[in-house]
């Protein structure tokens, strides 16, 4: 059964909460829900009956970029070209998560705090798997590379791109997508 709809001033204070923590996240702040509930002038109890951890508050923040991220997936997946719709999907996932500083550590974390952020996950790794395969199959990629042999690379592009860049997300996403056109040419396969 579903959940039943939040009263209106219920679901104005839970839009306050997630408008506060996305702040805090866009300014690099940890989310501290007696904070929160501080700077949405509502209740700690009110936080905590929406939000019963910070990771439930930062999952929250993150859905809709998780959500977007799997949109991009499913529209590449409908491309021509298998090389050009995985490039394309890993240069907008990178571009996400500089953009978005609140997927990170929701994609790093080892536990979900909320189902639905986990079957989100489980979602936009199928369809970044059946990205890979199609390039597999066109002869696009290396086939030794493996979507567990993406993902920390992709890590390491993102990890790369903020600590060696300016400070600006704009400029750091400019230079995650250098970097990243780098790693693609090395899983090319070649002719």
């Amino acid at each position: 059964m579903p959940p039943s709809p939040l009263r209106k001033d219920a679901a104005r204070n839970r839009q306050k909460i997630i408008d506060v923590a996305r702040r805090l996240v866009d300014e690099g702040t940890p989310i501290q829900l007696n904070d929160v509930a501080r700077l949405a002038s509502v209740g700690v109890a009110t936080v905590y009956r929406h939000f019963p951890t910070p990771e439930a508050l930062l999952e929250t923040v993150a859905t809709p970029g998780v959500q977007a991220l799997i949109t991009h997936a499913e529209r590449a997946l409908q491309g021509d070209d298998p090389w050009t719709a995985l490039s394309d999907y890993l240069h907008a996932g990178t571009a996400a998560v500089m953009l978005d500083a609140s997927l990170s550590p929701v994609f790093a974390a080892p536990v979900d705090a909320l189902p639905q952020i986990t079957m989100l996950k489980q979602r936009l790794s199928e369809v970044f798997g059946q990205l890979l395969d199609r390039a597999h199959a066109a002869g696009s990629v290396d086939p030794n590379v493996t979507q567990a042999d993406l993902l920390p690379l992709m890590c390491g592009v993102v990890y790369a791109a903020t600590v060696h860049s300016a400070t600006d997300a704009e400029d750091r996403s400019a230079v995650a997508s250098r970097y990243l056109a780098i790693t693609l040419e090395g899983l090319r396969t070649r002719t």
